[in-house]
């Protein structure tokens, strides 16, 4: 449209500047002979004065017609600056509103390393103790009674584990709840029993519970060629006794998953619990079955708090059930106690 508008301007322009010239020269001669002859007889106007006078009528004509496009020309101007300038403005308001909005936002939480790997210790404790073949009371019926050969209920543990973070609001359901996915391993030992006595049967006999051997004297003796030792009326050989044990440390090792809904997020205190997890416990030694695993659920309950950074410090306790035992072997507990963790 512009182009088109420049066109029309340049050819009037032309036409304008043509007529200009003519006309003066054409009126000036037909008003120099009027005043001559006006004091004669009046004289009808020529062909050449009306030419003369519809050019002048026709240069006023294309002089308000070039006047009209001046004005639209420069609306247009205008109606354009008007409109770019708007669309500038409207571009920057929202690029103020987008800067505002980004600084309104609190921090992502994605920011921050809620992720955290931790390695924990504390007590232990048993149920029941262990009070079969390989700890002691190898007698069907517990003839040596319950206190023969049995290792304690309580001890220690040591482990690590690490929280994987799974949603920030349990999936939009709880502001300031994060569901983590924790896996961890543990070790506990519940002590270590020693025996006065390499031979099980002479121990027996001598009436001395403590001095009663596991079972593994029995199979290792057995494996030697007897069981030796005095009073035992099977006779002597060199063999026999050699490869006995005297002692027996009862183990046991859990790996356990579960989700973990930790509390007041962005807070430095964060008070946490698993409703229920799974634990896999491999005891040591074997159970009366030679059975060495067995499966339950978890429990726990905890808290940690960031002392600098990413470094906090935290206590908890689990409750490990198992349903049932594993062939004599009683693997219900609890550990209790405290950890260290560094964020990721």
């Amino acid at each position: 449209m512009m182009k088109k508008t420049n066109i029309c301007l340049a050819v009037t322009a032309a036409l304008t500047m043509a007529t200009v010239v003519v006309a003066p020269q054409a009126a000036a001669h037909s008003k120099a002979k009027k005043h001559s002859h006006r004091a004669m007889t009046y004289v009808a106007p020529s062909s050449a004065e009306r030419m003369a006078e519809a050019a002048n009528n026709k240069v006023e004509a294309l002089e308000a017609q070039l006047q009209a496009m001046q004005y639209e020309l420069q609306a247009l101007k205008a109606q354009k600056g008007s409109s770019v300038s708007s669309v500038e403005a409207e571009k920057v308001q929202e690029l103020d509103q987008w800067m505002h909005s980004v600084k309104a936002k609190p921090v992502s939480s994605k920011d921050k390393n809620d992720s955290m790997v931790f390695f924990r210790g504390g007590f232990g404790y048993n149920d029941q103790v262990r009070n079969d073949l390989l700890t002691g009371n190898q007698f069907a019926g517990n003839y040596l009674g319950t206190g023969a050969g049995v290792t304690s209920q309580e001890g220690w543990y040591t482990g690590a584990g690490f929280d994987f973070s799974l949603t920030d609001d349990v999936w939009g359901m709880l502001n300031n709840t994060e569901v983590m996915a924790e896996l961890m391993f543990e070790y506990k030992n519940f002590g270590k029993k020693t025996f006065s006595s390499t031979n099980p049967i002479s121990g027996a006999l001598q009436g001395s519970p403590d001095s009663n051997a596991p079972a593994c004297t029995l199979i290792n003796l057995a494996a030697n060629g007897g069981t030796g030792g005095p009073g035992v009326g099977l006779g002597n050989s060199a063999a026999a006794g050699t490869a006995s044990c005297n002692s027996v440390t009862v183990t046991q090792f859990t790996l356990t998953a579960a989700p973990k809904i930790k509390f007041m997020k962005g807070s430095a205190f964060r008070p946490w619990i698993i409703p229920v997890g799974l634990g896999i416990h491999v005891i040591s030694p074997p159970s009366n079955g030679v059975t060495v695993l067995n499966p339950g659920a978890m429990f726990a309950a905890g808290a940690e708090y960031t002392i600098w950074k990413e470094i906090k410090l935290g206590m908890d306790a689990r409750y490990h059930w198992t349903g049932y035992d594993a062939d004599g072997v009683n693997t219900n507990g609890l550990t209790a106690g405290g950890y260290l963790g560094i964020g990721f």
